[in-house]
């Protein structure tokens, strides 16, 4: 393929980024330069400064085919802030200057929350969209209603209040719709998000395309001294990870090693007092979690939201290890489409998910060989290079 200059716009990006969303951005943009490809990438630093003073410890290498612009405000704060509130980037004249500008063929928007749709009609080329959350539809971005159920029936206004957020009232004025009008397709990382974007009335073509994490580092040799399953996210109320250890008050046999940070730590740490097979790990790097992900039973995923997709599902096939999923959202898609895991409703379901798994070496090595072909086959990067790139070739074609 001709190289081609891509454009990535999103709110956040490495080392300024809280989750899963920036890291596919990263991940995407260097794999695309390593094919010869010129990437731009444009990301705002005072979002990330909104939640988090100083600056990032962890440092990011950039392919030299890859450019970054951390786009910041002599207003700080208060950029992000008019943006969610109007749609508008009214104080980063980068983002207009940049994609009007950069005779890109490609300008793939991410999470843009604030950044704002209006930029979506900046520049021109073939534009793609990632749904890497729910903000098309939901002003809370989770479809997580007044911070304690999955969203079926929606009142927007009244959860955003709840929420402690300011009402977007743009919203209201049919200004999303017009802005999308100007992407040629949205790209869904899984099936269910896709379907609720369609039953949500958005009428812009929606393709399926999971996300992929590279060949995992070689794990560091490691001895645990006791068997655990394996939580990876962040630490808030949609994760669930309190019902998970309300579990393994019931199985003594094995610890529960949670890996990662977040508000609700304290609360789930309070919880597990008096419970030594409870482990709270903190944030681990990748090479740290190789290790924890080779040596664990399996890997469980109790969200009690509506996820959009498991990245860290991925990268515990990449280690062959199985999973345990949530009979909810787009997560359990990662198992259904692989055969690598077990899914579970109530309690009684994962507490009998995880005694097959332990108790049956060769079931744990049989869901953990289906997982990693299910990586090799969709969620590796040359697989998830080649859709993507004929994505881009499709609407070029138009």
């Amino acid at each position: 393929m001709t190289p081609l200059r891509f454009c990535m716009v999103t709110t956040f990006y490495p080392p300024y980024h809280f989750g899963g969303d920036a890291m596919y951005v990263y991940r995407l943009s260097h794999a695309l330069a390593r094919r010869g490809h010129s990437v731009d990438v444009l990301h705002d630093r005072d979002a990330y400064h909104l939640a988090r003073r100083g600056e990032p410890a962890q440092r990011f290498a950039d392919d030299p085919n890859v450019r970054v612009t951390a786009m910041k405000s002599a207003f700080g704060a208060l950029s992000p802030l008019l943006t969610q509130q109007t749609a508008r980037p009214l104080l980063k004249p980068d983002v207009r200057r940049e994609l009007e500008g950069g005779a890109y063929d490609v300008i793939h928007f991410h999470n843009m929350s604030l950044i704002g749709s209006t930029a979506l009609g900046f520049g021109r080329g073939v534009k793609l969209y990632t749904t890497h959350e729910h903000w098309l539809v939901c002003p809370m971005h989770v479809l997580w209603k007044f911070d304690r159920e999955p969203c079926d029936a929606p009142q927007c206004l009244a959860c955003t209040i709840r929420g402690r957020r300011p009402p977007q009232l743009w919203r209201y004025t049919g200004r999303l719709t017009r802005d999308l009008a100007h992407v040629n397709r949205l790209l869904s990382p899984s099936r269910f998000t896709r379907q609720r974007h369609i039953d949500a009335g958005i009428d812009r073509p929606i393709t399926v395309l999971p996300y992929f994490v590279p060949a995992p580092p070689d794990p560091a040799p490691s001895q645990p001294e006791r068997p655990y399953f394996l939580y990876v996210g962040r630490l808030v109320k949609l994760k669930g990870v309190d019902t998970l250890i309300r579990a393994f008050r019931r199985y003594p046999d094995a610890d529960l090693v949670i890996v990662g940070d977040g508000e609700e730590r304290g609360a789930l740490e309070r919880l597990a007092a008096g419970m030594p097979n409870v482990v709270f790990a903190g944030p681990k790097d990748q090479a740290q979690l190789a290790s924890l992900y080779r040596d664990a039973i399996a890997l469980v995923m109790p969200s009690i939201g509506y996820e959009v997709f498991g990245i860290v599902l991925i990268e515990a096939f990449a280690q062959k290890t199985p999973v345990i999923v949530r009979r909810l959202g787009g997560m359990p898609e990662a198992v259904e489409d692989s055969g690598g895991g077990l899914l579970f409703s109530t309690e009684d379901e994962l507490l009998d998910a995880m005694r097959q798994i332990q108790a049956s070496p060769a079931l744990r090595r049989d869901l953990g060989e289906r997982g990693h072909h299910g990586y090799l086959a969709h969620w590796s990067e040359t697989p998830h290079l080649e859709r993507y790139l004929s994505i881009v070739q499709e609407e070029r074609g138009r």
